[in-house]
This record gives structure tokens, C-alpha cells and sequence, in this order.
């Protein structure tokens, strides 16, 4: 029986595919995005051996991963900053609440948090009757739209301006405009009482800085300055694998990030933040915590043929050049993590059975692999979740077909005279895909299956060989 989420999966991806509006849309933002990154990419004077370092740092980050943490809470704390350990996603929220509740506070903030999406942070809070607000603008305008984000880097790029402008109007009571401007500037106005009124702001991390206990937030719109800036309390909720060595390795992780994420030399707004406020600053939070964030990502790393995949640093690139991602949309995924990534980490994070269906979803051109900044096998991995699916739980028709086709490929006589019958039946087949009554129709009715030649090459060679 199929998972609810893979029932949903084919549910979305069917009805999304077949939005030839939706699909255009997106892949126009994706042409432009490759036109960027290219440019960019260019000033690098090798891209090839940036793209190696980055893979090598992270890859020794990894490897000395418990070292690394220590560090950070060693460095972090003696500032003043209070270090939480969560093992799982249900012990972050209880983290979290607890600060809240001893703060009293009642009004959140909150710049982009992929992490709080993936351990469903807004719905847990706001069950209890906490006001939260989304403050970048993407992010915002899905919470309005009672969506997850569609994508890393663009959450809400499937919308028109058209779209944003009803949900602005319906929402906010906002003037009818379709410049981006001025709805950027509606979306400002709104938000700016909000950081004023917040008790607790929440971030996230690109990275963290073992070195100096520091963490490190890049951005574009300076919503997650204002969030860690004027709330009296900050959380920051952080995977743990977003651990840096050393402060100099962000020499060379911003600028690929904003290149690989956007097409930007760097991203407008990079700020490192060390501990709450000191006695000689005039902003800045009166307690600041940091969340890390295990939820799996131990087991992940104790997987020596998949553990590269901890090197992400979420920049979106892979979703970009994904022939899947461009016409099934960011929202059919149903998690958090989208695209070759989401697909390869999903199944380690929430389940590889009831998850699987991802890794199946792909076609494995490697252009995952070849655009990632940080060289992780993607593609290769994708694989790898089928083949532990299949060994972890063997879909018994699929197993018996496969061992029937390795019988009759082992016998060349049987192969032969089955592909010879097979070429009589192809009119019938047609038949019957026409009349509704093909048992494959679920793949067929999207795919044409291919003719087989009329002669096969081994007649051809023996007919031009007497």
C-alpha cells in the first residue's frame, strides 16, 4: 500500500505538470537564474578548485564534527550565549517553548528558518496562541498564502505579481498595484510595527563558526538584522552540520553561496553575530540562544557512502537546474527539502520507506552533481535510496519481474524469440493503450513507448554477413 505522502506526491505532480502556465513561469525564473550564476561564476578564477576546497573544508568539518560543536559552545558561551542541544525535532519546539514562556513573551519574529520548517516550529507555537510573523518577504507572503515555502532561495516564485497582489488586498487591505515596488513596500510598512512589538526574534545560520563561537546570516532584504536587532530575546535554531572550522573559510563560502544561490557576487547583507549585547552596545538582544539541531543528521553522518550530503549549504542551485523541480514545482515534494537535495535527505530525516517515492521521482542526468558548489554526489545518491528501499522492503512484482527478465537475458535463444513475438505484438499493444485497457496506463499515458526495430542487430549483421 502507498504512503499518504506518495499518494499526495502523484496527486500534485499530475496536476502541476499539466499547468503549462506554472511550468512556464518557473522555468523563465530558472533561464534568468543561469544567465546570473554564469556571470558570476566567471570571476572566480577557478571555479572547479573553489568548488574542491569548499568540498574538502566540509568534508573535515564533518569528520571532526563533535570537536567542532564543542568549540563553538565553548567560544559561544563564555560571551554570554546560551547553547542548546536538540536531538530531535520534538525536543527543539520544547527548547524553544521553555524560553518563551520563562520571557513571557507572546509576539515572535522570524527571518527565513528552513530549520523551523522542518521541525514545523510556526504550527506548534501558534497552537499554543504565540503571534508569529514571517519578516522575509517570500516567506511572508506564503504564510499569508497558508503555504510552506516552494523553494531555498525564491519561496514564493510560482506567483505572479498579479497573484501577490489579490492576497496583498485580501490580506493587508492593501491598494491595487501590480508594481513590485510598491508591493514590496506595502509588505515593509506592514512589518515594521511587528519587529517593534516582538518579544523573541528568531534566525537562522548559513553557517557557523567553530573558531569563534559565532554564527553567520546572509542575506538580501536586512530582515534578519532588524529580527536579531530589536527583540529583547534571539533564538537561533541551527542544524548542526553548518559548522565552519574555522572565520576565514567564509572567504570563500559567502561569495559561493551568493553565486551558486542568486547569481550575485555576494548576497547584500552578511552579518556575524558572537552574543547577546554587551555592556558598551547600544542594540542587540538581552539574551541570545542557539538551538543545534541533530534530527537525524547523526544517523546521516554515520553513513559513510551518503554523509557528503551534510555538506549542503542550502543554496538552492540543484532545484535550479532539475528538469523534475521545473515542472513539478517546489510545493509537490510535501517537505521541507526540495529538489535532488530534498530527495536525496528526505528519506534519512523522515523515514526512507514512506519517503522513497523522491529518490524514484528524478532523472538521474547529474545535473544536480554538476552544478553543486560543494560536490556532493547527488545523483549517485539518488540511487543509493532506491536500491536501500528495495533492499530494505522488495516490492514483490517488481522483484519477480526482475529476476525473469535477468533469466531470459541469460539465454540468448529465449531472448531472441521473445523479442521476435514481442515485434508481431506491438499493433496490438496500441490497441489496447487506445482502448483504456493497458494495465501499464499509469506510464503510459505520459510516456510513448518506443518501437522496437523491425529486425533486431543481430539479423541485420547476419543478413549483411552471409
Amino acid at each position: 500500500m502507498s504512503h499518504p505522502a506518495s499518494l499526495q506526491f502523484q496527486n500534485d505532480t499530475a496536476r502541476v505538470s499539466a499547468d503549462l502556465i506554472h511550468r512556464g513561469r518557473i522555468q523563465s525564473a530558472m533561464g534568468k537564474y543561469s544567465v546570473a550564476r554564469q556571470g558570476t561564476q566567471l570571476a572566480f578564477t577557478d571555479w572547479q578548485q573553489a568548488r574542491e576546497v569548499a568540498s574538502q573544508t566540509k568534508t573535515q568539518a564533518l569528520a571532526h564534527l563533535d570537536e567542532h560543536l564543542i568549540e563553538f559552545e565553548r567560544q559561544a558561551t563564555a560571551r554570554g550565549t546560551q547553547v542548546h542541544w536538540a536531538a530531535n525535532a520534538a525536543e527543539a519546539r520544547d527548547i524553544i517553548r521553555s524560553i518563551l514562556r520563562r520571557r513571557q513573551a507572546r509576539r515572535i519574529i522570524k527571518s527565513k528558518v528552513m530549520t523551523s520548517e522542518e521541525i514545523h516550529l510556526n504550527e506548534a507555537l501558534e497552537a499554543e496562541g504565540y503571534n508569529v510573523i514571517e519578516s522575509d518577504l517570500g516567506e511572508f507572503i506564503q504564510q499569508l498564502q497558508h503555504e510552506a515555502p516552494y523553494h531555498f532561495v525564491f519561496p514564493c516564485m510560482h506567483l505572479s505579481r498579479e497573484e501577490i497582489n489579490e492576497l496583498f488586498q485580501d490580506k493587508l487591505q492593501s491598494a491595487n498595484t501590480t508594481d513590485p515596488e510598491e508591493l514590496t513596500m506595502i509588505a515593509r510598512r506592514w512589518l515594521r510595527d511587528k519587529y517593534l512589538e516582538a518579544d523573541v526574534g528568531i534566525t537562522g545560520a548559513n553557517f557557523i563558526v567553530a573558531e569563534t563561537g559565532m554564527i553567520s546570516i546572509t542575506e538580501n532584504e536586512g530582515n534578519a538584522r532588524l529580527t536579531a536587532a530589536l527583540p529583547k530575546t534571539m533564538i537561533s535554531l541551527v542544524g548542526i552540520e553548518k559548522v565552519l572550522p574555522r572565520l576565514a573559510d567564509l572567504a570563500l563560502f559567502l561569495p559561493m553561496l551568493a553565486t551558486a544561490g542568486t547569481g550575485q557576487p555576494l548576497t547584500c547583507y552578511n552579518t556575524m553575530y558572537a552574543g547577546p549585547r554587551q555592556p558598551d552596545e547600544i542594540d542587540g538582544p538581552e539574551e541570545w540562544h542557539v538551538v543545534l539541531l541533530d534530527n537525524h543528521r547523526t544517523s546521516l553522518l554515520a553513513d559513510p557512502e551518503q554523509r557528503d550530503a551534510l555538506h549542503c549549504i542550502r543554496c538552492g542551485a540543484c532545484l535550479n537546474v532539475c528538469p523534475i523541480f521545473k515542472n513539478i514545482g517546489g510545493l509537490s515534494y510535501g517537505t521541507t527539502y526540495q529538489g535532488p537535495i530534498g530527495s536525496v535527505i528526505t528519506p534519512h530525516l523522515r523515514g526512507l520507506q514512506d519517503w522513497k517515492h523522491l529518490s524514484q521521482a528524478s532523472s538521474l542526468c547529474g545535473a544536480c552533481t554538476q552544478t553543486c558548489p560543494v560536490k556532493i554526489d547527488l545523483h549517485h545518491h539518488l540511487l543509493h535510496n532506491r536500491r536501500n528501499a528495495a533492499a530494505q522492503e522488495p516490492e514483490p512484482l517488481e522483484a519477480f519481474i526482475w529476476q525473469l527478465f535477468a533469466k531470459i537475458i541469460q539465454q540468448p535463444l529465449l531472448y531472441r524469440s521473445l523479442t521476435r513475438i514481442a515485434r508481431w505484438l506491438q499493433p496490438l499493444h496500441r490497441f489496447i493503450q487506445a482502448s483504456f485497457l493497458d494495465p501499464a496506463r499509469s506510464w503510459t499515458q505520459t510516456r510513448d513507448l518506443p518501437p522496437l526495430a523491425s529486425e533486431s542487430f543481430a539479423d541485420f549483421w547476419r543478413n549483411r554477413r552471409p
